[in-house]
């Protein structure tokens, strides 16, 4: 019932509708509302699954990558996905993973770069051990003093060239994983040219060795480790130390033409008899290991370079490194000029030892 005012008068409306009336089609309705939760309850419950499945699998990479890397598998990264809280887990565990590659990467340079001080010294020893006495007991009668004194000579000798081979072992297989697992690196040749000569100038000293260095003043990057370059130059010098006689005359030298770096290192002794052999690996004429000029031609092809052997102007052995240019901009190879012939070098795999240049 409803009072309505109508002028001055109040008229009241009444409307009647009976129970039939009232529930009439009230039971579709209910069939309808039905229907609509249990398609919410549904679309609830496949949503909520597929959420949970990408939950699910997101924490199963997770796991799945950990147990890699707790396996060794320093490679194995994941992509981080899923809630917020999981897609941090794995930008986390990401950023662990590169930690513990360079914290071991470190580590192996710090063996090699250990490895590569000691073997500076130990030239030295090795010189100052063929500068003694003879350590033949075989001809000749000697005292029992003289043959126990050879005889320490003998074992010091041997002792030293032991520790030279495990030495260039180590270096050689510690080298091998870092540059595998470090890549590419970059080092100023000059910087580290004037850094080794600070111990190889003492060196020379001793032995009254005259030496130069030249064109190593400006900064000349290559792509090659640091340490790398280091062992290379050391090793091509250690052959000048050892090899030559006392007093013995060398030189060292930096260019850059042509896309390429050249270090030289001449020296005024006897020379190379032959240099096809001297470049192979564990090839020797005087009895050693015959690593030393291998060590630099592996540096030098990381390098996309080349090792030459040539007569220096001194009159003795002239080496050269040739190492990429990191600051040259990328040229189409020609087969003239330096670039040329460095192509026809690795075409033919030779090196020829041209006609003696005269000293002036």
């Amino acid at each position: 019932m409803e009072p309505v005012a109508v002028g001055r008068t109040t008229v009241v409306v009444e409307v009647f509708v009976t129970e039939a009336e009232l529930t009439a089609g009230a039971g579709g309705h209910w069939f309808l509302l039905a229907g609509i939760a249990i398609g919410l309850v549904v679309a609830t419950v496949v949503v909520v699954d597929r959420l949970a499945a990408s939950t699910v699998a997101s924490a199963r990479g997770l796991v799945a990558a950990a147990m890699a890397v707790g396996d060794g598998d320093l490679d194995e990264r994941i992509q981080p996905s899923g809630p917020r809280e999981l897609a941090e887990a794995g930008y986390a565990f990401n950023r662990m993973a590169d930690r513990l590659v360079t914290s071991r990467t470190d580590e192996r340079e710090l063996v090699a770069d250990l490895s590569h001080r000691l073997r500076t010294p130990l030239t030295v020893l090795r010189l100052d051990a063929d500068a003694l006495d003879s350590d033949d007991t075989s001809v000749g009668s000697f005292s029992a003093a003289e043959l126990d004194r050879r005889r320490t000579i003998r074992r010091i000798r041997q002792a030293i060239v032991t520790l030279e081979g495990e030495i260039d072992v180590l270096i050689t297989t510690t080298r091998k994983t870092v540059a595998h697992e470090a890549g590419p690196g970059m080092c100023d040749v000059s910087e580290v040219v004037r850094e080794r000569m600070v111990f190889w100038s003492a060196l020379a000293g001793d032995q009254n060795r005259s030496y130069k260095v030249i064109g190593a003043q400006l900064r000349i990057p290559v792509p090659v480790q640091r340490a790398e370059l280091a062992a290379a130059l050391d090793a091509v010098l250690g052959n000048v130390f050892r090899y030559t006689p006392q007093g013995t005359a060398f030189e060292v030298a930096v260019s850059r033409r042509d896309g390429y770096v050249a270090v030289r290192v001449d020296d005024a002794g006897p020379g190379i008899a032959n240099p096809d052999r001297a470049l192979r690996r564990g090839a020797s004429d005087q009895g050693s290991t015959g690593l030393g000029l291998d060590i630099a031609k592996r540096v030098a092809l990381q390098a996309n370079g080349s090792v030459s052997i040539d007569r220096a102007r001194l009159g003795g052995a002239s080496v050269v490194m040739l190492l990429a240019d990191a600051d040259a901009k990328p040229r189409q190879v020609s087969r003239f000029g330096l670039v040329g012939r460095l192509a026809r070098e690795r075409e033919s795999g030779q090196r020829r030892w041209p006609r003696q240049r005269s000293s002036d």
